[in-house]
């Protein structure tokens, strides 16, 4: 199923406008690569879990281990690959997200199921889960093996266009919107996803489009700043 699973009316009224649209989404909203005719995925899940705290809205993002062997140091989406016994795409980012940063289910309540992402460089078909934190419960790095940081951050500092420019990397055809914000560098899928979101719930504030760095460059600059 693709869509709310939920009434919009019982929403909070910031996220009423992401919830108004996430039934007539598909996947070319947010990429625009697709699978190969024939080719195997591997199905996944990711958690969008938009809370509200001190700052106003925010949203669960994690910071996976420098010593994975894949996507190391990256920010993320909680997540991974399904299980057996998961219910759907829900079960898997419920326990992902739990596995991953603690977070207590029982005060997660799942909005909307978003169309499956095909991911080229893993071979994952990631479902986003968007859902409201009701109830927080704290949240930290369970195994720092696998993942370096939690954090909760906040719609408005996301939007500050002087968190955002984006990237390339030269030789690969590929440019992608980047977030600098509470000492994350966020790219690729999740940047990707969190730029649509953002529009489609009426968050965005204009920024500087024009501003494309190299990747390499600017991931290097602020691994400097944030050792500095």
């Amino acid at each position: 199923m693709i869509g709310p699973v939920v009434d919009v009316g019982s929403v909070p009224e910031w996220l009423k406008p992401l919830m108004l649209v996430s039934e007539d989404l598909d996947a070319r909203a947010f990429t625009r690569f697709s699978a190969p005719r024939g080719a195997r995925t591997r199905p996944a899940a990711v958690l969008v879990l938009f809370g509200e705290g001190e700052r106003g809205p925010d949203v669960l993002l994690t910071r996976r281990a420098d010593t994975l062997g894949s996507h190391p140091g990256q920010v993320a989406f909680p997540g991974g690959g399904a299980d057996d016994g998961d219910d759907g795409p829900i079960g898997t980012a419920l326990r992902e997200a739990e596995e991953e940063t603690g977070v207590d289910p029982s005060g997660v309540r799942p909005l909307a199921v978003l169309p499956e992402l095909y991911v080229p460089v893993s071979g994952f078909a990631v479902t986003p889960v968007l859902a409201h934190w009701e109830t927080p419960s704290p949240v930290h790095a369970v195994d720092p093996g696998e993942t370096a940081a939690v954090a909760r951050v906040t719609i408005a500092d996301l939007v500050d266009p002087a968190n955002r420019y984006q990237v390339q990397r030269h030789g690969h055809g590929w440019k992608g919107p980047v977030f600098e914000v509470g000492g994350l560098f966020v790219w690729g899928f999740t940047a990707g996803l969190l730029s649509v979101l953002l529009a489609l719930g009426g968050w965005e504030r204009e920024w500087d489009h024009s501003d494309v760095r190299d990747l390499d460059v600017a991931l290097a600059a602020h691994t400097n700043r944030e050792r500095a």
